[in-house]
C-alpha cells in the first residue's frame, strides 16, 4: 500500500508546552537523532528553527553519540587491535558525530511538557559495543533542561562521549548583532581536516571569549575546554544589544564546547548567519586522545545534563 503523504524526514514530531511565568515555553523534538527542532519562550526563538519538511541543516539540534565531533581517519586502537569506523565525513576522511545521527529513537516517556526518547547503539564497524541511550527533554519556566543517559548492555567496558548541536538565537535579533561570552580556558588547535593537534591557552588571543565578543566578523569552527562558574555550571551566553540573551549551560563534566558559525544557513527567507553552540563531554578524536572519554563498565550507567534558558 502506498502512503498518501511522505512522512517528515526527521520522523515523529513531539510538541511540548509549558505555561511559564514569562509566557508559554514551547519546543519540538524529532524522532530521528532526537533533535531539538524548535524552542521558544513567549514566542521568542532560543534556537534556530527549521521546517518539519527539512532534514536538520548543518546538524541543527541533533544528538551526537557515542562520540561528538571527529575521529581522525575513522581509526583508533582497542586493546592493541586497530578499529576502523565508517567514514562519514568523506571530504576530510573522518568519522563524524557518532552513530545515531540518522537513527530513529523510540518513545520512552511523554507528558505535555517533557519527552524521553531512547535508542540502541549496536556493535558495528569500528565500535564493537552495545549501549542503550536516552535523551530526556523537560521544559522549565525559562527554557529547557536536557538529560542524556547511557547504559552498557555488553560484556566489555565501552568508550563513550556525547554532545549536541543546537544553533542559538535571541528572538528576532540577527546573529551578526549578538555577542558571545564563555569561560574559555584552552583552545583546541586543529589541522586542515579539523583534527586536534593540541591545546593552547586563550588569554590575549582571538580565541578568548571570556569578555563579550561581537559575532559579526568571527570565523569559528573551533573547540575549547571551558570552566564552570562558582555554582558548578558552565555557561555560554549570546546577547543582543537591547540586553536580551540566550544562555546554554552545561554541567561541569561537560567541560568541552564547540562553536561553529555559518553564513549560509538556509531559512524560508533565504540564507542567514547561524551560530552553533555545542556542549560536549569530550573534544574531537577522543577515542584516540582519551580526553573526556568515559569507559562505561558492563551493566553500569552514566547521565549528565545541559540546557538553554532565556533572559529578557
Amino acid at each position: 500500500m502506498t502512503p498518501t503523504s511522505a512522512p517528515a524526514p526527521t520522523g515523529e514530531q513531539y510538541a511540548l508546552r509549558l505555561d511559564g511565568p514569562n509566557g508559554p515555553v514551547e519546543a519540538v523534538v524529532t524522532e530521528v537523532a532526537a533533535a531539538l527542532r524548535q524552542l521558544t519562550v513567549d514566542g521568542h526563538d532560543l534556537t534556530q528553527p527549521y521546517p518539519e519538511s527539512a532534514t536538520p541543516p548543518f546538524g541543527d539540534g541533533i544528538v551526537l553519540v557515542p562520540w561528538p565531533n571527529r575521529v581522525r581517519d575513522g581509526r583508533w586502537t582497542l586493546d592493541g587491535e586497530a578499529q576502523q569506523l565508517d567514514i562519514t565525513e568523506v571530504a576530510k576522511n573522518n568519522a563524524i558525530h557518532g552513530l545515531l545521527r540518522y537513527g530513529a529513537y523510540r518513545l520512552v516517556d511523554r507528558t505535555d511538557s517533557s519527552v524521553t526518547l531512547g535508542a540502541a547503539v549496536v556493535p558495528q564497524h569500528g565500535y564493537p559495543f552495545h549501549l542503550w541511550t536516552t535523551v530526556a527533554y523537560e521544559l522549565v519556566p525559562d527554557g529547557v533542561r536536557v538529560t542524556h543517559a547511557v547504559t552498557n548492555l555488553g560484556s566489555a567496558a565501552a568508550p563513550y562521549a556525547v554532545g549536541t548541536h543546537p544553533f542559538l538565537r535571541v528572538g528576532e535579533h540577527s546573529v551578526e548583532s549578538l555577542t558571545i561570552t564563555a569561560r574559555t580556558a584552552e583552545h583546541v588547535m586543529v589541522d586542515a581536516r579539523l583534527n586536534p593537534e593540541g591545546l593552547e591557552p586563550v588569554a590575549g588571543t582571538r580565541f578568548d571569549l571570556t569578555s563579550p565578543t561581537l559575532i559579526e566578523g568571527l570565523e569559528f569552527d573551533d573547540a575549547w575546554r571551558v570552566e564552570p562558574d562558582d555554582d558548578g555550571l558552565i555557561r555560554t551566553t549570546v546577547a543582543a544589544p537591547d540586553g536580551a540573551s540566550t544562555t546554554l549551560w552545561q554541567q561541569g563534566d561537560w567541560e568541552w564546547l564547540q562553536v561553529f558559525i555559518t553564513r549560509i544557513f538556509p531559512t524560508p527567507d533565504g540564507l542567514t548567519t547561524a551560530i552553533a553552540v555545542e556542549p560536549m563531554t569530550a573534544p574531537a578524536d577522543a577515542l584516540n586522545s582519551g580526553l573526556g572519554l568515559r569507559w562505561i563498565e558492563p551493566g553500569a550507567s552514566w547521565s549528565g545534563s545541559w540546557g538553554i534558558t532565556r533572559q529578557a
